[in-house]
This record gives structure tokens, sequence and C-alpha cells, in this order.
């Protein structure tokens, strides 16, 4: 079956291409399966006409190479659409048309063994041996791999220097390599160098679904427990074609926003406390666990585990728990007024902020960013208002932008989600829905498709499942929001001062983790 697609509000027919909605299953057999050229002129024609990649992976084909599969987002239409092609051992890079590819093909060579020829930039991205065990497209075996062994891009030329950054770092932070090439102290290139703690989950996931699901699910990013259940949640239940008690799903809202409340308000803490500031980084730092305690108010824990199943919740909201989270709500509403508007209020803090680490949209559009340093740029994307799922379908949140794509918009942005997560919860709070919290779900239907997107407080979450012929995971692949923005903070830092990278880098806060997978 082809149907019309739609990018960037203009109709164009797509006829290799099938459209559907966040959270619907398709059949695997609706999907077209095209040659490569085709395949490739369709994303790169989507991806020009205002479109873009929210997933790009590759499945086993039935015979030899692989079957690529590439999830288009039109935000502008609230809609999905994916295509495929068989692939053998290469095939022409999309990257040099389509630079939201570029890691997307550098992790599918590296987990296949496919190259995609013509790649400016094909190095690994996990350093991990391909899925069926060969060797991978640099010829390494799994003995011979090593994280962030590789060759590095130089510059060369008179007072040009290199400074490595990293994988151990001066504080309690997860491993990441940066490496800085300078005239001076300016940067003119920052290459960012990954895949320390990659954890296998993808290719756990293939045994399921199993009980054991859920645990992984909630540490994919440990400080995004609730978005990647969540995640996982509302493509389970699409492919069993379950639903969702509407108490349920405000129960979700709610644990959703309050994880988007604690981390920005940390973000902010962390933010000030690069710069010195210290009364914004004392308060925001107690605040944020104000935040954390609401969530634990819900369900017992601090990062919200347990709390969403496939089918609903684990725990109920008793109108005395609804009448004390209002309440600690509203304090921390006030708490974090007074904290965080100290920094736009201190000229100080804002002749570090302004003009730092900018990010032009065109770039960030070229290179498919989402979540705040999209929205930072201008952008009004945010799957909550353009692929709306479970409570925000009856309850949308406006979206928050800034123009200038610098450090003083991916903070101020956080600051106006702040105030509007407080706003979504208490309104919720005062009109909330009785019922059940949970119904019973099924295992998979056979042989379907289905993604799943959420926003979370980094940006888009993209889950995306094929089932096989029992039901099971034949593939999962996760998209975390931080696989879209590495490259963003790499470009932020270009002809800036080397000092300014700890800013930059909370100012994007990026998870290391989410990536590595």
């Amino acid at each position: 079956m082809r149907r019309l697609c739609c990018w960037g509000g203009i109709e164009m027919q797509t006829p290799y291409a099938v459209s559907f909605r966040n959270g619907q299953s398709l059949a695997v057999g609706e999907i077209p399966v095209i040659p490569i050229e085709r395949f490739r002129d369709s994303v790169i024609a989507a991806v020009g006409g205002g479109g873009r990649i929210a997933s790009f992976f590759a499945v086993p084909a039935d015979g030899a190479g692989v079957r690529l599969y590439a999830v288009l987002a039109d935000d502008g239409q609230g809609t999905l659409s994916v295509l495929s092609c068989d692939v053998q051992d290469r095939y022409p890079s999309l990257t040099p048309d389509c630079p939201q590819a570029h890691l997307f093909e550098r992790e599918i060579a590296e987990q296949w063994g496919v190259v995609p020829e013509g790649h400016p930039w094909l190095k690994p991205v996990r350093f991990h041996a391909p899925f069926d065990g060969r060797r991978d497209v640099w010829g390494r075996t799994r003995e011979q791999i090593l994280p962030s062994v590789m060759k590095y891009f130089q510059v060369e030329g008179h007072e040009v220097h290199e400074v490595a950054v990293g994988p151990v770092h001066a504080g309690i932070i997860e491993p990441g390599h940066f490496r800085f090439q300078c005239h001076g102290e300016i940067v003119l290139h920052l290459e960012i160098s990954l895949g320390y703690q990659h954890r296998g989950i993808e290719e756990a996931i293939l045994r399921g679904p199993e009980k054991r699901l859920l645990p992984f699910m909630q540490t994919v990013a440990g400080d995004t427990s609730i978005g990647h259940t969540t995640a996982y949640c509302q493509l389970r239940e699409s492919l069993a074609g379950g639903c969702v008690p509407p108490k349920a799903q405000a129960i979700r809202g709610i644990a959703l926003e309050l994880e988007r409340l604690a981390n920005h308000t940390g973000d902010l803490g962390a933010l000030a406390g690069d710069i010195g500031y210290l009364p914004t980084s004392s308060f925001c730092g107690r605040i944020r666990g104000d935040f954390l305690n609401m969530s634990a108010l819900l369900c017992g824990n601090r990062f919200g585990r347990g709390l969403a199943v496939p089918g609903g919740v684990c725990f109920d909201l008793t109108p005395k728990t609804a009448e004390t989270l209002a309440e600690r709500l509203t304090a921390a509403k006030k708490d974090v007024s007074t904290a965080v508007n100290l920094l736009w209020n201190t000229p100080s803090v804002l002749a570090r902020f302004e003009d730092t680490g900018v990010v032009q949209s065109s770039i960030c559009r070229e290179l498919g960013m989402v979540g705040v340093p999209a929205r930072a740029c201008g952008i009004a994307m945010d799957c909550r208002a353009d692929f709306p799922t479970g409570i925000y379908q009856t309850s949308p949140i406006a979206v928050s932008v800034w123009e200038k794509g610098d450090v003083f918009g991916r903070a101020y942005v956080r600051w106006l989600e702040i105030q509007k997560s407080i706003d979504f919860i208490l309104g919720l709070l005062a009109s909330f829905p009785e019922g059940p919290i949970r119904t019973e779900m099924k295992p998979p239907a056979p042989n379907l498709f289905c993604v799943s997107l959420v926003e979370g407080w980094r940006g888009e979450i993209c889950h995306a499942a094929i089932t096989a012929a029992d039901g099971s995971f034949r593939r999962y692949k996760i998209v975390d929001p931080s696989f879209h923005n590495w490259m963003g903070l790499a470009m932020a830092l270009r002809e800036q001062q080397i000092s300014d990278f700890p800013l930059c880098n909370k100012s994007f806060n990026l998870s290391y983790c989410g990536h590595d997978l």
C-alpha cells in the first residue's frame, strides 16, 4: 500500500514511502522495498523538502546483505514515513547530499559491515564488533577493537596545536574523548569520540519482549528513565493492539514532566556553576532534589523507575498524594523562579551566556538536531505538540523557542519549559481523571513495524521495532536525542575560545550512555 506523503507542508507524490502516525503499527509487508537509487533519492528529497531522519537502521535481509529502513518525520504535518531497500556489502552513501545521515551510516557500517561508499567521515561510532561476529569494515576482529583507537582529524599550520581531553575527566561523569584543533585559544575543530561504555542493549533486546527489558529501558540513559520507558511502553501497546486507561496516561505525563523539571533545573544550576555564579548554582542543586523527590512520591523512586509498564502504570495517584504533589510543586515553582531569575538579571552572567557557542539554524536543520538545542535555534519542534500521544493529545503544551542558538538560548528555553511543565502538572492535578491505571497486554503480534516518539527532556526519543513471525523482536532500534546532537556541540565550538567548552558542553548536556547503548 502506498500513500501520499507531505514534507514541509507542501504535498508531493512519494510513491516509495508509506505514511503513518506516531505509535501506529504497520504490517512489515506494507513497507515498500525499492532499489537503493530510488531509496537514496527519496530520502534526500524528503529531507530537502523539510522532513528529517528520525531513525535509519539495518536488518538482516532474507538472503544475503541487509535491508535498510529510513524513518522520516514531518513535524509540520505530524506524520512519519518509512521506506526500505536491500543492499549487499556496499551502497552509495547518502551523507554527501544529506548530512543528517552521517552518524546513522557510520553506525550501520559498524553494526553490519556494510560500506556506505563516498561517506566523507567513515569512522566507528561505538567501537564494537558487527552483530554477526564478522570482521568490521575496517578489517578488525572483535579482539582488535578498542575504544577510540582510530585516526583523528588534524589541522596543520603555524601555531596550530592539539588538545586532548578525556575519556577520564576531573569529575564523576561519564567517559568521552574530546580532541580540539586550536590556533592559540581559538578552536578550529572539535572531534568527539564516544563508545567507551557500549553495553549491547540493542542486541540483548532481540531476545524479547520479556520482563527484563523494562530494566534495560529504564537505564538506556539513566537520567531519562521515564522518557525511554514510556517510548518502549507505547510501542509494546501498539504492537499488542492494546489501549491505556486515561488515568495511567495522565500519571505518565506527570512523571515525564517531573523528569524534565528535575533535569532542566539541574542544568541551569550547572550552567551557573560553570561561570562561578554560586547563588543559582546552589539553589538549583537543592531544587532539583525537590523535583526528584516528587517523582519518588509517585512511585518510590527518584528517577521514576518501576512506574510505567506496558498497559499503564504500577502506582496509583490517590487524592491525598495529588494534594501533596500540588503543594510541593507550588512551593518549588516559587523557589525555582527566584533562583533562575537571578541569572537573567545579572549582567556578568549574560555577558558569558550571550553570543557564546552559537549554532546557526541552517546548520541545526542540516544536522537534524532535536530538542532544546534545536528550539534554541528558533526551530519549533516538540513531539508533545507535533506527534502527540497519551495525555498530550488532550492537554497539549505550547512549544518554547528562542532565536539565536547560543548558550543563553539553550538556557532560556529550559526556563520557559520549566514554567510550562509546572503549569501543565498543576492543571492535570486540578482535573484528574478517574478509573483503572493498567490493562493487561497481549504479546506483540507477528510481522509488524512500529515507531514510538516521546519528547524526553533532552529532545526526541525514537524507538522502532520489527517483530518476527513468532512476535519476538527481530530488530529494536533506539535513537536517543543525544545521537542527533553531538555534532551540534562540535559546531558550537567552531571559532570559540577553548575555555568556553565546559559552558557549551553543559548547555547541550548530552548523554554518553544514551549514545553508546
